[in-house]
């Protein structure tokens, strides 16, 4: 059974390469966007000044690498480590989209942008806010280069947003920080 399996997998594997360089050499690239910030390092820990538990500050973001397709770019920022109502569904703490430019200014967002719900119902930034004494929490900055602008209001869901998304995706990114609560409420 073992060598069944492993000569499965070796097919798999090839058929997957070949499939990969043929794209490649029909001149087929994978975008390398990338997203930077002076507010905390990817992966590191959020300053409480962009948390709800601080100032409630959205950081600023540098997006490069982006296709030269991209006509707009959507944020989505969500706490991956809350399992709502025992579903799939995690705490939506921020949603933007329309946003035209690379550079994402710290508190406020480029003119023309559109921000969704977060959780709360509220179209604006809501700052990491992990209970006290909790472990820490990953949050997601999900960046979503698109080739167009998506025809929603502000106010839109998540759900609206992503489901506007589909078929104009060009490219991805995400940038990942890090909370806990450390203070009594």
């Amino acid at each position: 059974m073992r060598t069944k399996l492993t000569s499965f997998f070796v097919t798999v594997l090839a058929f997957a390469a070949f499939g990969a360089s043929q794209a490649f050499a029909q001149g087929f690239q994978l975008p390398n966007m990338q997203v930077t910030s002076t507010a905390f390092e990817d992966g590191g820990i959020i300053p409480i000044r962009y948390t709800s538990h601080g100032d409630n500050i959205q950081p600023g973001f540098t997006i490069t690498g982006a296709p030269e397709t991209t006509a707009s770019f959507a944020i989505i920022f969500h706490d991956i480590e809350v399992a709502i109502g025992g579903g799939t569904g995690d705490v939506t703490h921020w949603v933007a989209f329309n946003i035209t430019s690379r550079e994402i200014p710290e508190g406020s967002l480029p003119a023309g942008s559109v921000q969704g719900n977060n959780i709360r119902g509220q179209a604006s930034y809501m700052g990491s806010g992990a209970p006290y004494a909790d472990r820490y929490h990953h949050y997601v900055f999900e960046f979503y280069a698109l080739s167009d602008t998506l025809n929603l209001p502000e106010g839109a869901s998540r759900d609206d947003v992503m489901a506007a998304m589909q078929g104009k995706v060009v490219a991805k990114a995400a940038y990942v920080g890090r909370y806990a609560n450390a203070r009594e409420q």
